[in-house]
């Protein structure tokens, strides 16, 4: 028997087959349009979602030669927070996707400061005030799209992150659901009870009838047909957390770090939900057997996606894969700074107008050095998060940082990492963590996959980076980041 992962992500929809060994049979990838609308804003085509998730994951079944019979399990991650609302009659979505990175709704979380709602939001659910969470993207498709609303209060309409949405259509409209860790990015959810938050709700304006059930990660989200034979969907977890669980960070203390579109680092801190002094967040790393483990997470909105603009934007490279080789031809004199705050910047500052910004060019900067700069912020962006975890959780320092997610194939940009956080990286064998992870799950519900021990017994490292860089050295260039990141910042 295999388990079938769906990993529908911000640029692609993966597919991947893993075998009763948890070892990938074989992989199928789709990409699908960006839509920008307007300054700020990202959408997506919610037919491109559902056709890439069908197309990738028929292709990986038919790659792998097996078929739905040999299918125990489907495990779905996804892109959190991206906001889509859907007619319950006839399934159709009222309106594009819009997007996690979205900032459309920064004047209503403004507003929602300024009157002094942000420090009772943050102790409900862990999160603060931002454009990047579900809540105020709901209202606002609520507000924006005629009869939206009125559909809402009657129930007409129905509310999912992009795994409630997928689920949907797998099942053909039977059931409505959630796990808890998409549930807790909403904004609308308290991570302490496990339950919509009507407060919550009444606050953001969003009808309590257009919310998902929420279920375990390892729940029953009914049965799709979609490939040709029954199969169980059985394992659920926002992109994250998925990867936190395909990196066996199961202990306290573990962290794990995930370089995507955006980068993303997790520290387990257990059944204790630790609020946060440094602007981090406090989100729900798994719910199994109605167990709810909480991790401290900092969100940093770009990492890939500047080798992507790299690529797309200035030409500079013709293939991500490209960028080390053109980093490493960059002049060691030159202190060429990248501040990549295309949409804002995310933890630990949360400042939604801030603009990327390039600080220290000369006469003779040139592609090879904003090729280093753009490898060298991801390191800076993680090393502020690592360094607020620290102080929020001081019994973390000195952990192994895992990495995983398509950027940490950058051999120039992990060493980086690890020279910048003097501290040791570990990239495991198996790259695709996030899609191990809902394989994980999945396969766990189903009783084919063993327990956490097992599964962490099986986790398998890679490489490890070790950091080789003077601490004069370090010193100065972290320095020369923090002065950067400083001017970008807007002035309040």
């Amino acid at each position: 028997m295999a388990v079938l992962a769906i990993d529908q992500g911000t640029t692609s929809t993966r597919a991947i087959v893993f075998d009763a060994d948890m070892r990938p049979l074989a992989i199928a990838q789709q990409e699908f349009r960006q839509l920008y609308p307007a300054p700020g804003h990202v959408e997506h085509d919610p037919d491109d979602i559902w056709t890439s998730v069908i197309a990738t994951a028929t292709g990986a079944i038919a790659q792998s030669g097996l078929t739905a019979r040999d299918i125990a399990a489907i495990g779905i991650a996804n892109q959190r927070e991206t906001v889509l609302v859907w007619d319950r009659t006839t399934g159709k979505p009222i309106h594009n996707a819009i997007v996690w990175q979205d900032r459309r709704t920064d004047d209503m979380c403004a507003a929602l400061r300024a009157a002094g709602h942000e420090a009772a939001v943050a102790s409900t659910t862990g999160l603060v005030l931002d454009p990047y969470f579900s809540a105020t993207k709901i209202a606002w498709l609520l507000d924006h799209v005629s009869g939206a609303r009125d559909g809402a209060e009657a129930g007409q309409l129905a509310f999912g992150t992009v795994d409630s949405y997928i689920i949907w259509q797998l099942t053909g409209g039977r059931v409505h659901a959630t796990d808890a860790t998409n549930a807790a990015r909403t904004l609308l959810f308290d991570i302490h009870t496990g339950q919509w938050d009507a407060g919550l709700a009444a606050l953001f304006r969003v009808p309590l009838a257009l919310l998902p059930d929420v279920r375990d990660c390892t729940g029953d989200f009914g049965t799709t047909a979609a490939f040709g034979g029954a199969i169980p969907i059985r394992g659920v977890a926002g992109d994250q957390q998925a990867a936190t669980i395909g990196q066996a960070c199961f202990t306290p203390g573990m962290m794990k770090s995930t370089y995507g579109t955006g980068c993303f680092a997790l520290l387990n801190t257990g059944e204790r939900a630790v609020a946060s002094r440094n602007r981090l967040l406090t989100t729900i790393a798994y719910q199994i057997g109605g167990r709810r483990t909480y991790a401290l997470e900092g969100a940093i909105f770009v990492a890939g996606a500047a080798v992507q603009w790299l690529r797309d934007g200035l030409k500079l490279i013709a293939s991500s894969s490209d960028t080390d080789a053109l980093a490493a031809r960059a002049d060691p004199s030159e202190a060429v700074y990248l501040v990549p705050a295309f949409v804002g910047l995310g933890a630990p500052y949360w400042d939604a107008q801030a603009r990327g910004a390039i600080f220290g060019l000369t006469r003779n900067s040139g592609a090879a050095e904003l090729a280093r700069a753009a490898l060298e912020a991801v390191g800076y962006q993680t090393r502020d998060l690592i360094e607020a975890m620290h102080a929020d959780w001081p019994a973390a320092a000195g952990t192994v940082l895992r990495v995983d997610g398509g950027m940490s194939a950058s051999d120039a940009a992990m060493q980086f990492l690890a020279d910048i956080l003097n501290a040791p990286v570990d990239r495991p064998q198996v790259m695709e963590t996030t899609a191990m992870g809902a394989a994980y799950l999945a396969g766990h519900g189903a009783g084919l996959y063993p327990g956490f021990d097992g599964f962490a017994a099986a986790w398998q490292r890679a490489r490890r980076f070790e950091p080789e860089m003077d601490a004069t050295m370090r010193a100065r260039k972290w320095q020369g980041w923090r002065d950067a990141v400083r001017r970008t910042l807007t002035p309040y």
